[in-house]
C-alpha cells in the first residue's frame, strides 16, 4: 500500500508531463456517455448550453466517466461489474491507457482524482471476500497501480474527492460476483454506509438506522461542508423510504423525503444527485422526476421529465440529461430544454474542472 510520504517523494523524482488543458479539447463543461441511434456507444463533451464539443467512440456501454481536474483526460469505466477502464485523451480521441482491475477484483463504474490529479482512485470489489476496495493508480507513472485500501464496506459505488484529499465513498452494501452478472447476492444482510477515507485508510463511517439497511447508498455530491448521498431501495418499498441523505462530518445524517405521493412516485430509485446554490436534486428515471430539497432537508418541489437521470451543477442551478436525448436546465420551478439529439444519455452527467 502506498503512503502519502512515499507518493510525494515519487512526484519530486518524476519528470513533468506535457501541460495540455481542457481548453485544448474545446473547454467542455460536462462529460456524458450515450447510446446512439445506430446502437453505437460514445463519450461526449458538452458545453453548459448542452451543445456537443466532442464525440469519442466507446467499445461498449459507459456508466460514468471521471474528468481529470486540469489535463484533458477522462477515465471511462465499464458498466459494473467491469474489469477495465479506459483513459481517453480528449484532444485526440485516442485511448491513452487501459486499466485492468487486479486479479480477483472488478470495478464498480466510478473513480475520482486526488493529489492535484496525480492519483486516480477506483471503487472495486474484492471478489472472494465481497469486501470493497479503493485502488490507487499513479498518473505520472502511466497509471501504474500503486496500492489500495479497504473501502469500509461492501459494494462501493461512487467515490468523490473532497478538500484535503479526503474521499467520500458510497458503500452500497450490495455484493456482486462476475459469474452472476449484476445479480445482487446478499440483500437480507446488506449494511450500506457512507465512508470517509484518506490514502492510508478509512477515517469515518456513517451508518443509517438498521431499519434502513435496504437503502443502498449509491451516488454522491458535495458543496462546501455538505455531502449529499442518493439511495436506491432494495426489496419491498415502504412508504417512508428516504432516497436522499445529507451529511456533515461529526454530525448525524439528515434524511430527506417528499410528500407521500411524490415519494412513492420515485419508485424507490434515485439515479443521480447534485448540489448547487443551496439546493440538492435527485433524479428518478423510473418515476420521471427530479426532487429538489434545501440543505436543511426540506422538500422544495418536483420537476417532471420522462427518463431523467443525469444531474450536475450548472452555476447556481442544475442541469440534467434524459434517455430521450434531452439536455435540460432546471430553472426555478421549470424545465428549460437546451438541446436534443438522437441518442440515449446514460446515467450520469460529470462536471469538468
Amino acid at each position: 500500500m502506498t503512503t502519502r510520504r512515499g507518493f510525494l517523494a515519487s512526484l519530486l523524482a518524476s519528470a513533468a508531463l506535457p501541460r495540455l488543458s481542457w481548453a485544448d479539447a474545446g473547454s467542455p463543461a460536462y462529460l456524458a456517455a450515450a447510446r446512439e441511434a445506430e446502437g453505437r456507444y460514445a463519450l461526449f463533451g458538452l458545453t453548459a448550453e448542452g451543445a456537443d464539443v466532442f464525440r469519442i467512440p466507446l467499445p461498449g456501454r459507459g456508466h460514468a466517466a471521471t474528468a481529470h481536474p486540469s489535463a484533458p483526460e477522462a477515465v471511462a469505466f465499464a458498466r459494473r461489474p467491469g474489469t477495465f477502464a479506459l483513459v481517453i485523451d480528449c484532444v485526440t480521441g485516442q485511448v491513452a491507457h487501459r486499466l485492468d482491475s487486479p486479479e480477483g477484483r472488478h470495478f464498480y463504474g466510478h473513480g475520482a482524482f486526488i493529489a492535484g490529479g496525480d492519483i486516480l482512485c477506483t471503487t472495486e470489489n474484492h471478489i472472494d471476500s465481497g469486501e470493497g476496495r479503493i485502488g490507487f493508480w499513479s498518473r505520472r507513472e502511466g497509471y501504474r497501480r500503486i496500492g489500495e485500501i479497504p473501502s469500509g464496506g461492501v459494494g462501493p459505488h461512487e467515490i468523490l474527492a473532497l478538500p484535503g484529499d479526503v474521499l467520500a465513498v458510497a458503500n452500497g452494501g450490495i455484493r456482486t460476483h462476475p459469474d452472476h452478472g449484476r445479480e445482487k447476492l446478499n440483500i437480507p444482510e446488506m449494511r450500506p454506509n457512507l465512508a470517509y477515507a484518506g490514502l492510508e485508510g478509512v477515517l469515518d463511517l456513517v451508518e443509517l438506522d438498521p431499519a434502513l439497511h435496504l437503502a443502498s447508498i449509491r451516488h454522491l455530491a458535495a458543496d462546501g461542508e455538505t455531502v449529499a448521498f442518493a439511495m436506491q431501495w432494495q426489496g419491498d418499498l415502504p412508504d417512508s423510504a428516504p432516497l436522499l441523505g445529507l451529511h456533515r462530518r461529526e454530525a448525524a445524517p439528515v434524511l430527506c423525503a417528499a410528500p407521500l405521493a411524490e415519494q412513492l412516485a420515485m419508485d424507490g430509485y434515485a439515479g443521480s444527485v447534485a448540489l448547487a446554490g443551496g439546493t440538492v436534486g435527485i433524479t428518478s428515471p423510473r418515476g420521471g422526476r427530479v426532487h429538489l430539497f434545501g440543505l436543511d432537508g426540506a422538500f422544495q418541489g418536483v420537476l417532471r421529465r420522462p427518463d431523467v437521470c443525469g444531474l450536475a451543477a450548472r452555476g447556481a442551478g442544475l442541469m440534467a440529461t434524459d434517455g430521450l436525448g434531452g439536455v435540460l436546465a432546471l430553472v426555478g420551478e421549470g424545465v428549460q430544454p437546451l438541446a436534443v439529439a438522437g441518442r440515449q444519455w446514460d446515467n450520469h452527467l460529470v462536471p469538468v474542472g
